[in-house]
């Protein structure tokens, strides 16, 4: 099964939430409606980045390294590139 990395941002380009999910379409509806405690106060949110990812090991990897201290100045720089 194919698994995705993500990254999305608030409307108010405020807040970012990183995850990872077999559909990613299905994931950032659940997030938009609410169904995410963590992101629920955010959002309306939209995709910034998708990866694809070999497996869901290789996934988790990449998750959790985007939401290490170098992996969040990842998402600055991919923010700014951008111009989000």
């Amino acid at each position: 099964m194919v698994h995705y990395v993500y990254i999305l941002i608030n409307k108010a380009k405020t807040r970012t939430y990183t995850g990872m999910a077999t559909d990613i379409h299905k994931r950032l509806t659940d997030h938009n409606l609410g169904k995410v405690i963590s992101s629920k106060q955010f959002r309306p949110y939209e995709i910034l980045y998708v990866k694809r990812c070999t497996g869901k090991k290789d996934a988790a990897r990449l998750e959790k390294f985007y939401k290490t201290t170098t992996g969040r100045r990842k998402i600055e720089e991919l923010i700014e590139r951008r111009g989000v």
